[in-house]
């Protein structure tokens, strides 16, 4: 089956199966709460009556499943080299939320076939009538296999904390983002949350700080999604392995990815965001070649 072949696949699927929603989140460096901030956004997600899945695309690592306090039984491996369908790699975690563990088999997928390649999208394709919005939680850093996710993605949560080192590999990521020659900014919207902040004013401050440099020296456009302050209650939630939005909804840090992800639903700012679903989040694999 060659390429044409494949995209004609894609284009069929997005045609008869409904689309869901697909945010990637990410950021400069590792240890900023990025995983964290994925977790809970898909817990209020849920709770205001969405579908959620999320794809931990940070292989190598397994944060969401230590968040979750669940151990899937399958990953994304299972789905390439062990024939298991999407269903049986989905792990429900709290929260009547679904996780996909991806394992090692992100980082190969570059290297497979265009037979493998079209039996995992038209797996992942599935998503789509499974799930309403799709969190795929990517690694952190400049690495290839991260851009890849950022470059195929028309929705980009920006994970930046007051820590100089933080807000300098942000700026490094976007700089890399910019510069890929498959990445389109008028296709692709970038948006900012401030991490672990005294108060919300400390995160539009970081915003701006960020937002000036890009602005001048990438042309890229970034808004503010909001602010997430660190408090106890995160901290012992953090240590429990249980999301804190679950274990205590009303701490300062729960209202505030209450806020975001009412942000992130309102209908506005839905509309502005068009879903592309799985099969488009994908093809980025397949047009590469």
């Amino acid at each position: 089956m060659d390429q044409a072949e494949s995209l004609r696949i894609i284009k069929a699927n997005q045609q008869v199966r409904p689309m869901a929603r697909v945010i990637t989140v990410t950021s400069g460096k590792g240890g900023v709460g990025k995983s964290n901030v994925a977790i809970n956004l898909a817990i209020w997600f849920r709770k205001l009556g969405k579908r959620v899945i999320i794809l931990d695309a940070d292989f190598g690592l397994a944060n969401i499943e230590i968040m979750f306090g669940a151990v899937p039984k399958h990953n994304l491996c299972d789905l390439i080299y062990q024939g298991k369908n999407i269903t049986e790699i989905i792990t429900w975690g709290p929260g009547e939320v679904g996780f996909i563990s991806g394992g090692s088999g992100i980082a190969g997928m570059s290297n497979l076939g265009m037979d493998y390649l079209n039996y995992i999208i038209q797996n992942l394709t599935q998503l789509d009538a499974i799930a309403d919005i799709i969190i795929v939680d990517t690694g952190a850093g400049i690495a290839d296999a991260v851009l890849e996710f950022l470059v195929a993605s028309g929705e980009i949560l920006l994970i930046t904390t007051p820590e100089p080192t933080s807000i300098t590999d942000s700026y490094s990521l976007l700089k890399a983002l910019s510069r890929h020659p498959r990445f389109r900014p008028d296709a692709t919207k970038v948006k900012m949350i401030a991490n672990r902040v005294g108060k919300e004013e400390d995160g539009i401050t970081l915003y701006r700080k960020l937002n000036a440099v890009v602005e001048r020296f990438l042309k890229l456009p970034m808004s503010f999604l909001g602010s997430v302050p660190w408090d106890n209650q995160l901290t012992s939630a953090v240590m429990q392995q249980v999301p804190v939005s679950l274990q205590s909804p009303s701490a300062k840090s729960s209202q505030s990815f209450e806020k975001i992800a009412r942000r992130l639903l309102d209908k506005e700012e839905a509309q502005a965001q068009p879903n592309r679903g799985m099969a488009a989040f994908f093809s980025h694999i397949i047009s590469k070649r």
